[in-house]
């Protein structure tokens, strides 16, 4: 097999990403060596190189000196890590920062609607654990940003779907510096407190439009606070 000149190492990653999405190449087996893929493709070592590179980058294979290329199965969090570089370039525009403010909005209301109908016994009991060590958390501000953060996520795990959990561990990693500044403002961790005491009692009633109601509205304090605070429009 010869292949064409242009951008020779994307056409040796997309053959290599159908065989391994079709099977081919199962998760744990090795890809055939360099040598052998420079023989197979009719490519120098360069090509090959970069397109294990860019697999790699993807998630689907791992590098290690010395030894061939292994296939991995992907997952939720490599996808995520593969989009962590982009999504930072966004966020250090003010427009970036909107844009992604809107989408946790969006996600997180979303979320609680499914926690609403999904939470067991259980979920309840581990959401309103999370909300207790939130509340108890107000006197150490570093403290209250992580149990702010498992309140959070204490509800986004409810639903038990993967893509669910690590979108929303990556969101707010991506917005960590919203927290920062909206949580250093006097007033912000009661008014914060409040809202979760607000979001998990209509989650515990099981009143969804409540849920999806006031999740959005402290989201939205949080979103319009933070462009308060940095002197903009929100």
């Amino acid at each position: 097999m010869v292949l064409k000149r242009a951008r020779l190492y994307e056409q040796v990653a997309d053959i290599l990403e159908t065989r391994i999405r079709d099977r081919d190449v199962a998760p744990g087996e090795e890809l055939p060596s360099e040598r052998d893929l420079m023989k197979e493709f009719g490519v120098g070592r360069p090509a090959v190189r970069e397109a294990l590179f860019h697999l790699d980058k993807m998630g689907l294979v791992e590098l290690r000196n010395g030894a061939r290329a292994r296939v991995k199965a992907p997952s939720p969090e490599a996808m995520m890590s593969s989009l962590a570089g982009s999504a930072r370039y966004l966020l250090s525009e003010a427009e970036g920062i909107r844009h992604f403010q809107d989408a946790r909005i969006l996600f997180e209301t979303g979320l609680v609607r499914d926690a609403v109908r999904m939470a067991t016994a259980e979920d309840i009991e581990n959401l309103e654990r999370a909300l207790a060590e939130n509340l108890a958390s107000t006197g150490n501000l570093r403290k209250f940003e992580e149990t702010d953060v498992g309140f959070h996520y204490a509800i986004a795990v409810i639903p038990q779907n993967p893509i669910y959990r690590v979108l929303h561990s990556a969101i707010l990693e991506w917005l960590m510096e919203q927290r920062h500044v909206t949580l250093n403002f006097p007033g912000q961790l009661h008014q914060a407190c409040e809202a979760h005491k607000d979001i998990f009692a209509a989650i515990k009633a099981r009143d969804e439009e409540s849920a999806a109601r006031k999740m959005r509205g402290h989201l939205e304090q949080v979103r319009d606070h933070y462009w308060k605070v940095r002197g903009a429009t929100p």
